[in-house]
């Protein structure tokens, strides 16, 4: 089978979009985003997440690790995943399961996208990013990283990106891993934070938030990150020089 078909693209890229068309679906069924702001809805459905992960924590972890892999293969973005993982794992096994599961997804969805979709990606995003094309070819690995840290970047592109680079994958894994950690490790933070926040209180009120030591910590290295990555981004990126 000729995996640079024509005919096999279109068949791959429709049997996606179905699935990811359906799993929209389905996700929307079962969740008025509405409940979403509702606090009562919230503390009751952590208890029973928090039920069920005491009762089956590896099971949980583990469908969770592969629910984070399809959902970045479905060009899902990142900051849900992140909040929800430390809302219910915690800080620190929340965060390692969220790093690796969204590192090998965005590796995988790297790895299809430029099998199938790398004339048209290329078509698409060459233009808009060519300024960055001869300063990652100084050092792919290092750069991709500090991109990865910098952000501002919606996550999808961010994860298809290097296709325009022709980026090694064993380079983009790395990269895409350790340029991942600060921001991820903070959003994972707060996740963990405001389930203790949640914890603690009956009802909430904006005050009783931004106080709380477990969210206004985070959100201070929310800030640090934001600093150091416009710095980094005037050090590494300064398309001017």
């Amino acid at each position: 089978m000729d995996l640079n078909s024509r005919n096999l693209k279109v068949i791959l890229g429709s049997v996606y979009l179905i699935f990811l068309f359906v799993g929209l679906y389905f996700l929307f069924s079962m969740i008025d985003l509405k409940d979403l702001t509702n606090y009562n809805f919230i503390k009751s459905n952590r208890d029973t997440i928090f039920l069920y992960k005491s009762e089956n924590f590896l099971l949980l972890s583990l469908l969770f690790f592969l629910f984070c892999i399809v959902w970045v293969l479905f060009l899902g973005f990142a900051s849900p995943l992140l909040i929800f993982s430390g809302f219910v794992f915690g800080k620190w096994w929340g965060f390692f399961i969220v790093l690796f599961a969204t590192t090998l997804g965005a590796t995988l969805l790297y790895y299809f996208a430029g099998l199938f979709l790398k004339n048209f990606i290329k078509e698409k995003l060459t233009t808009k990013f060519s300024k960055f094309i001869k300063i990652f070819k100084k050092n792919e690995t290092l750069y991709f990283m500090c991109f990865r840290f910098i952000g501002g970047t919606p996550y999808a592109i961010q994860n298809v990106l290097p296709i325009i680079f022709d980026m090694r994958i064993k380079n983009y894994f790395l990269a895409t891993l350790l340029g991942s950690v600060p921001s991820m490790f903070v959003m994972v933070a707060l996740g963990s934070g405001i389930e203790n926040v949640i914890d603690e209180n009956e009802s909430l009120n904006f005050f009783d938030v931004l106080t709380a030591p477990n969210i206004y910590i985070p959100l201070i290295g929310f800030f640090i990150i934001l600093i150091s990555a416009i710095i980094i981004k005037k050090i590494f990126f300064n398309t001017d020089k």
